[in-house]
């Protein structure tokens, strides 16, 4: 019997082959592929003689079939291949013309600068986290230390949403939900975009982008938080760079200060020191909304907005710049 049935897989093959002869178009083409390898194709239909053969002859049988069945593929794809040089040699083509330039995409200004950032602070062994910008109270405010009511609230004017939810407006609470899942040490940072009731000008934008960093351990500084500062802003600006701390006030960290960095116009001889960030010592009352030990844990935070640097490092006078999608301005990065 299996004489027979190789005979008739011969037969296909030599039909194929002559069938493969008249193709001349992808139609054609596409025809000869589901009479012989479609669901009810020459081929496929073969391989039910398997379920007639005794045991010892389904291997030979198997191996005819998987031989015809490679051999017709191959014949298809040259065939393909045959036709598909036929049809550019058919395009008329003249050389002389010039070529034509496709325009390449460019990384926003915005998302380079958070790259170099991010590249910064990694490389001293910081972690990317990111989290929901649909937070809740507690994550945004009470467990930074900022109840209800506290007079820094006034100074975030926030977008709420139903379910007690509202729009992040900073990237803090992500520093709370990443201490809440693990322990010290922690080394981390946060970029993500954040929302306040602002009206847009030149220096404000109520959606912006902002970097925060956190490091918890047993013995941290602040002389640790200025020499990562310091060597942040030589990185970002030069190597000159000088920056100054001033204190400030911020619920979430005790001491609290302000980065300026001092900035030279040299086509005009002048300077003036321009403010970067905020940092200072985590404040205890935070890690104790976390039930981390304040006695044992220290820790220090600092936060920047990325549209800020951006606008230094470029010398960008307007921030709604980088929101109007003009190809021109976009083009220059």
């Amino acid at each position: 019997m299996i004489s027979e049935i190789i005979k008739e897989l011969d037969n296909i093959k030599a039909k194929f082959e002559a069938d493969s002869r008249e193709v001349d178009n992808e139609k054609d083409l596409e025809n000869l592929r589901i009479k012989y390898m479609g669901r009810k194709g020459s081929v496929t239909e073969a391989f039910q003689f398997m379920g007639k053969l005794p045991n010892d002859q389904k291997p030979i049988l198997g191996q005819k079939l998987n031989v015809l069945k490679k051999e017709i593929q191959d014949r298809l794809d040259y065939v393909k291949q045959e036709l598909d040089n036929q049809t550019q040699a058919d395009i008329d083509i003249d050389v002389t013309l010039p070529g034509q330039t496709y325009f390449v995409g460019k990384i926003h200004p915005i998302m380079q600068i958070l790259e170099e950032i991010k590249d910064f602070f990694t490389g001293l062994g910081f972690t990317v986290e990111v989290g929901r910008e649909a937070e809740n109270d507690f994550y945004n405010f009470e467990a930074l230390n900022i109840p209800p009511d506290h007079p820094s609230r006034d100074m975030q004017d926030t977008f709420y949403l139903p379910d007690d939810l509202l729009l992040r407006t900073h990237t803090s609470p992500v520093q709370i939900r990443t201490m809440e899942k693990q322990q010290p040490p922690i080394r981390m940072l946060a970029p993500g975009r954040c929302f306040r009731k602002d009206t847009p000008d030149a220096t404000h934008s109520p959606m912006f982008h902002q970097v925060e960093g956190l490091v918890v351990d047993e013995h941290t500084s602040f002389a640790e938080l200025k020499g990562i500062l310091l060597a942040f802003a030589r990185t970002m600006f030069g190597p000159e760079t000088k920056i100054r701390f001033r204190p400030s006030f911020f619920p979430f960290t005790e001491p609290s200060a302000e980065v300026d960095i001092w900035w030279e116009d040299k086509n005009k001889g002048t300077g003036k020191w321009l403010e970067i960030l905020g940092c200072g010592m985590v404040d205890p009352a935070v890690f104790e909304a976390i039930n981390y030990d304040p006695e044992k844990y220290s820790g220090y935070a600092f936060g920047m907005g990325i549209e800020r640097i951006a606008m230094l490092k470029y010398k960008i006078s307007d921030i709604r710049t980088f929101y109007n999608n003009d190809i021109r301005f976009l083009n220059q990065f």
